[in-house]
């Protein structure tokens, strides 16, 4: 059973919370099967996000990587195990 997390749901929160310029956002947990955090499906629990967004303006790379997990944070919750950030 997947946690139900997806690279839309996730595009669509950080869109909606961070008015990004520029967003990708890779399910990559097929790569990570067997791996802990995995849940066996290949789906939903390792991810990578690369973004730009004028929220990011002045602040550090630490304090950007904060804007998105607090984004993020009900999926967090919820199985999402991994998260790689690229801020652009």
């Amino acid at each position: 059973m997947g946690t139900g997390i997806t690279a839309e749901a996730l595009r669509a929160r950080l869109a909606q919370t961070l008015q990004p310029t520029q967003l990708e956002v890779l399910d990559e947990s097929a790569a990570h099967l067997g791996h802990a955090g995995q849940d066996g499906t290949g789906v939903g629990t390792h991810f990578r996000v690369r973004i730009a967004s004028p929220l990011f303006a002045g602040k550090p790379k630490v304090a950007c990587h904060r804007l998105v997990y607090d984004a993020l944070r009900d999926h967090i919750d919820a199985g999402l195990h991994a998260l790689a950030i690229e801020t652009l």
